[in-house]
């Protein structure tokens, strides 16, 4: 199940706007939820990691040459 960051910010958003109240404990649960927001649109954004694929080694031996005119 993949996440809905775009929903959970959306409600996030909210939470912060009914923590009006200018006492302490708002101003508290408000900063939390900055916190939290700013994880949730890091997650949202992030870029997924890369595959590395493998180039093959080089050959230990010697190329022949491309063309048998040209190997003079």
């Amino acid at each position: 199940m993949k996440s809905d960051f775009a929903a959970a910010h959306l409600h996030l958003d909210r939470a912060c706007h009914y923590l009006r109240g200018d006492d302490e404990t708002s101003r508290t649960a408000l900063a939390a939820l900055d916190l939290v927001i700013e994880a949730v649109a890091t997650a949202q954004y992030a870029r997924p990691e890369a595959e590395v694929v493998p180039f093959p080694a080089a050959s230990k031996r010697a190329m022949p040459p491309l063309h048998p005119d040209l190997s003079a």
